[in-house]
């Protein structure tokens, strides 16, 4: 192998609902995205949009409950607004990108004087309003690339800007907490609204432009006349500041979401609380009402599309839940390649039929499970739970066999020993391993502090059964080696090498000499155990390396990351033989017996078998 090897650039942004390399698809749950979703717009179709953190753009066909398509766009911009017909998205930071939806290509970049800290678009896209942390709004010509206006608006950063509907005119908040309206034609400064005493995240015109609505840090929407330059009312029902407002297309229903993480819709022509919605898993980021106003879609830190209905009720079942963020997927095959069991978060564990996609049975659980493994002579299915337990299941009929109880911590990775029905069990919570007889139910062993003083992020038996190797990660410490790997004789037992380096997976080659791990640096370090020597370090991954896996027959490795992207190595020589992008983080990865398919665990809990050889350039 050589001692550094970058791969090809990745391919151009990808615009399909199923990426090439994909032969099938397991336990695909609607409306489930990867990233903390950012904002939302239905198009004229009554097709929802959302683009997703980082810079990953969707578009979701509600009816049939489906991902239609997607774009990787940017991974730099911390602020993204959709025009009112989704056509155009804008994003920003430092500058102001303009793209066009339906292709998710870039229009134009817009320079920018200063950090930008709002953005707005009119409703046709024409214009674009920028608010700066500077206090200055600046007006663009979107066509022209030209500033029209540059505003000095308010003594602090601009905290929200809107365009009327018919564009003639501009709202703008600050940190001083004060509204201006402007005359777009001139630029002129038409008035100014006044009272709230706590920050104004969001503002929304009434279509007909005689009010505006703004959000506040105060737990209030106030509801301004706008000739009148004077509050009508402020609705207060909110418990916590809030954050985000939509409005129906016809103004009579507005939705704000607060960071209690409830959306309450408001009836307008009653200024009455119609409906509250509860108990989402993260903060509400995004609104947006379907065209004709019948269905309000919702998204931000749980990563999960929510549909209410015109009544309230959730737009269809419960495959639709949020599931935990911080959750791990689950993935394991079976000896034999017939059967994948899968972990899905808030929903247990299912297998299925490799070569159909048939669902063969569930796997109980009273919690969720966080981690997966087959024993080598495929008797058992291992699952390990947020519930601290590690159950055993009969692999052919799916009935539990045993439950095993090791320290109070989420069971976050198994590992079987290839020749002997030992089970190793770790917790990224925890420094220990546990090893179990899982013929008896039993413990066998305990390695305390297996990592070094790190958490244990993963763990890989090597071919022989007498090597574990347990990944360790410093979370408390800076910088890009802090953790470590340590291998361990399981016989003996006792240390065999300590590997520098944190590392979130592991995998032993075939041959048990080599150990790749997934470092904290981005990259892929392979190790000569016996010596502890590196002997090579594979880069290429633009975000963390989530899992790595090698061929049976040792000739290739994978790696997964959070790029969304998974890449094959030569292992001789340390060569990139190709890659894919997905459309969600890849979490985990195992091979095929044969090594012809490769399997992810997704960061959207769904389940990818990819062909192994339309990852390698083509060939």
């Amino acid at each position: 192998m050589t001692s550094s090897v970058s791969p090809p650039s990745a391919p151009a942004p990808t615009s399909s609902s199923r990426p090439a390399a994909v032969l099938r698809v397991f336990d695909d749950r609607p409306f489930r995205a990867d990233g903390d979703l950012l904002a939302l717009a239905f198009a004229a179709d009554a097709t929802l949009w959302t683009v997703e953190d980082p810079g990953v753009l969707r578009r979701w066909d509600l009816g049939g409950r489906r991902q239609v398509e997607w774009h990787s766009l940017s991974d730099l911009e911390n602020l993204w607004v959709f025009s009112r017909d989704a056509r155009v998205l804008a994003s920003a930071s430092d500058d102001v990108s303009l793209w066009d939806v339906p292709t998710g290509q870039l229009q134009a970049v817009l320079p920018q004087p200063s950090w930008v800290t709002a953005l707005g678009l009119g409703s046709d896209a024409a214009l674009v309003v920028t608010g700066l942390d500077d206090g200055t709004v600046c007006v663009w010509d979107a066509a022209s690339d030209e500033l029209v206006h540059e505003l000095h608006a308010h003594e602090g950063p601009v905290s929200a800007v809107a365009f009327s509907a018919d564009g003639s005119r501009l709202a703008s908040a600050g940190e001083d907490r004060v509204i201006r309206l402007w005359e777009v034609g001139t630029g002129r400064n038409v008035g100014n609204l006044e009272g709230p005493c706590d920050r104004i995240p969001a503002l929304v015109w009434h279509p007909q432009g005689h009010r505006l609505y703004s959000s506040g840090w105060d737990t209030s929407v106030w509801v301004w006349d706008v000739a009148r330059r004077e509050p009508v009312i402020l609705l207060n029902s909110h418990e916590s500041q809030i954050q985000a407002l939509a409005l129906s297309a016809d103004g009579r229903r507005l939705a704000c979401a607060d960071s209690a993480r409830s959306i309450h819709l408001w009836d307008l022509e009653t200024h009455r609380t119609a409906q509250v919605f509860r108990g989402f898993d993260g903060e509400v980021r995004g609104l947006a009402f379907s065209p004709d106003g019948q269905a309000l879609a919702s998204g931000g830190g749980d990563r999960v599309v929510h549909l209410w209905g015109a009544s309230g009720a959730v737009v269809g079942d419960d495959e639709a839940r949020p599931v935990p963020v911080e959750a791990r997927a689950g993935l394991a095959l079976s000896p034999d390649g017939e059967r994948l069991a899968s972990a899905c978060p808030g929903k247990g564990a299912r297998v299925w039929e490799a070569a159909s996609e048939r669902k063969v049975f569930d796997l109980d659980a009273e919690g969720d499970l966080l981690a997966l493994a087959y024993s080598p002579d495929g008797r058992f299915v291992a699952g390990g739970g947020a519930d601290t337990r590690v159950r055993l299941w009969d692999a052919l009929t799916g009935r539990r066999q045993a439950t095993l109880q090791g320290p109070p911590l989420p069971v976050t990775a198994l590992a079987f020993a290839p020749k002997a029905a030992v089970l190793a069990s770790a917790s990224a919570s925890g420094r220990d391993v546990w090893l179990w007889n899982a013929d008896r139910a039993e413990p066998l062993l305990v390695i305390p502090d297996a990592a070094d003083g790190c958490s244990v992020e993963g763990l890989a038996f090597a071919s022989q059964g007498d090597l574990l190797a347990a990944a360790g990660v410093d979370w408390l410490a800076a910088g890009d080696s802090d953790g470590a790997v340590l291998v361990w004789d399981v016989v003996q037992p006792c240390q065999v090498v300590r590997l520098p380096g944190g590392a979130r997976a592991l995998a032993f080659h075939p041959a048990g000499r080599l150990l790749a791990t997934a470092s904290l640096a981005r990259t892929v370090r392979v190790w000569d155990v016996p010596t502890g020597y590196r002997v090579a370090e594979l880069t290429g991954h633009d975000e963390a390396v989530t899992c790595v896996a090698y061929s049976p027959d040792g000739r290739l490795l994978a790696s997964g990351s959070d790029d969304r992207t998974v890449r094959l190595w030569d292992v001789q020589t340390g060569a990139s033989l190709g890659m894919t992008e997905l459309d969600t983080q890849v979490k985990v990865l195992c091979f095929a017996p044969d090594g012809r398919s490769l399997y992810t665990g997704n960061g959207n809990t769904s389940c990818y078998q990819l062909r192994t050889q339309r990852l390698m350039n083509g060939r």
